[in-house]
């Protein structure tokens, strides 16, 4: 049995990585390529794709510094795959991202999500963690 590990993700992970934000209505896979060229040219501080793989990567997270802030990040996806859903995949990946960031330290990680209906489960991983909703921004996303 493969231990799980959490690792930068490498150019051959793209495939999967689309088919679970595919999977999870997070946006167009076909954006991943722009998303992820930077990344890819050596600029893997401001930009952070993770991925968390036990027989396969499941899991992906991507988080960049706030700009014009000091010590304070972004996490801008986060995307598990869905039969993965209530394992621990996204607590573990959660965890990571907090723990290397605290020991940057990064002061603050904005989590931003959508207030419609279907982020509800989304929402509430979130409250789970523990995270403070600071604000609502109507009719946004």
């Amino acid at each position: 049995m493969t231990a799980p590990s959490i690792r930068p993700m490498q150019r051959g992970d793209l495939d999967r990585v689309g088919h679970l934000v595919d999977a999870t209505d997070m946006f167009p896979s076909e954006m991943l390529p722009e998303m992820t060229a930077p990344y890819f040219e050596g600029d893997t501080n401001a930009h952070r794709w993770i991925v968390y793989e036990k027989s396969g990567v499941s899991a992906v997270a991507y988080y960049v510094p706030e700009q014009l802030t000091d010590g304070t990040w972004n996490l801008l996806l986060i995307a598990v795959d869905p039969d993965q859903h209530g394992a621990g995949v996204g607590t573990a990946l959660m965890r990571h991202v907090e723990t290397e960031l605290a020991q940057e330290g990064v002061r603050i990680l904005l989590v931003e999500t959508s207030g419609t209906s279907t982020f509800e489960r989304t929402r509430g991983f979130y409250d789970m963690l523990g995270y403070d909703r600071e604000a609502l921004i109507r009719d946004y996303y």
